[in-house]
């Protein structure tokens, strides 16, 4: 069987969260992309469905175990998705629900049953503030990236957002346009973007400059807008003009890529498009930290767990940082604050650190996890208040 790969969104994890019925697994493995090592996925998979299990049997029947594990089971005999994994894997599960996520990124092995799910990593990367978009434009086709300074993949366009130009404007577009081909064929995508009056040139400039202002729209409703993330234009030198000037997306950067991404490995691209995103990249990590400094200097601010927790529940959390690699297993009361601390081999107990981001979230809280070189303390939390 080919198992379903779920889309990874914030709406996506507040969906999982509203339905969960306990208790919820979460399973959490870096995987590779290539052979030999991916053969060695599968059987990692396993050992850890070894201690989901360990875990369950401390408080469920052999029967109950059994039909909890029963996908888990499954999937690692999975051949075509072992084929087909990525940097990371993510699998969630409850009573009702079985949810996969490959995912561009590291993530350390990990497993818990607890009355909630553990998400911390799913929002690291979600909430990870070197991930960025990449739009490969030229006049015979329309791609998508994804990625992060590590990695890159293409993704699927959305419904709704076309893929050529003949796709986007059908019968709008001018006689000039004729074929593809008159506009130099799939690995050029270039046309002379002549000024003046009359004929065949006019009329490429009126199909590109429509072409531009649907792409533009689409990719902005259907993307950007959903993901939050900056977009880079791939393209070449004489498009980036024009589409700059017609783009109302505002997560559109200035700086882009002035090449057809047609004629780029996807290595190439990825170096290309972090020189781009890295003085960014550096930028939010100090001005989260420093913004930290200084509601913590006006009493607006807290690395202490306790506290953190009492501001949590009550809404005051404006931005939680967590510390993308720290765990601190314990219980969360949401509704009285307090915390207790217990072991992670309960299948009650989850990180608290996550839960804490998943409330700051769910209170309508900004947060960030970050790495542990850029956090502006040492407990694995700062937190900044809105009073």
């Amino acid at each position: 069987m080919l198992t379903q790969n779920f889309s990874l969104s914030f709406k996506s994890l507040v969906d999982l969260e509203a339905s969960r019925q306990p208790p919820c697994l979460s399973l959490y493995q870096p995987t590779h992309r290539s052979s030999p090592e991916n053969k060695q996925d599968p059987i990692r998979f396993r050992n850890l469905i070894k201690q989901l299990e360990s875990s369950l049997r401390q408080k469920y029947t052999d029967e109950e175990t059994r039909l909890l594990l029963e996908q888990y089971e499954s999937l690692a005999q999975d051949y075509t998705f072992w084929e087909h994994t990525l940097d990371g894997l993510a699998v969630l599960s409850d009573t009702k629900q079985f949810r996969v996520y490959r995912l561009q990124r590291l993530v350390s092995e990990f497993v818990v049953v607890a009355d909630s799910y553990h998400t911390k990593p799913l929002r690291s990367f979600l909430q990870s503030v070197d991930r960025y978009q990449i739009l490969g434009l030229s006049l015979s086709k329309v791609q998508l990236f994804e990625g992060n300074r590590n990695s890159l993949e293409e993704i699927e366009l959305a419904p709704g957002v076309p893929h050529t130009m003949i796709e986007a404007l059908g019968d709008e577009l001018t006689e000039s346009y004729s074929t593809v081909a008159s506009y130099g064929g799939v690995g050029q995508g270039s046309m002379p973007m002549h000024h003046g009056h009359g004929g065949k040139q006019e009329g490429e400039e009126i199909d590109a400059e429509r072409f531009f202002r649907t792409i533009d729209r689409a990719i902005a409703e259907r993307h950007s807008k959903p993901s939050g993330l900056p977009l880079i234009l791939a393209a070449l030198p004489e498009h980036h003009h024009l589409f700059q000037k017609v783009s109302h997306n505002s997560l559109l950067m200035k700086e882009g890529i002035p090449a057809n991404p047609e004629t780029l490995s996807i290595e190439n691209l990825r170096e290309r498009a972090w020189k781009v995103i890295e003085p960014q990249y550096q930028t939010k990590l100090n001005a989260v930290s420093d913004e930290f400094e200084v509601a913590n200097s006006k009493g607006l601010g807290s690395d202490n767990l306790d506290k953190v927790a009492q501001a949590a529940v009550a809404g005051r959390v404006a931005t939680l940082l967590i510390e993308s690699d720290r765990q601190i297993a314990g219980r969360l009361n949401s509704i009285t604050g307090i915390i207790e601390l217990a072991d992670l081999n309960d299948p009650q107990v989850d990180d608290l650190l996550d839960d804490l981001g998943e409330l700051v979230a769910k209170m309508g809280g900004n947060v960030r996890v970050i790495p542990s070189k850029h956090m502006p303390s040492k407990s694995g939390l700062a937190a900044t208040f809105r009073y």
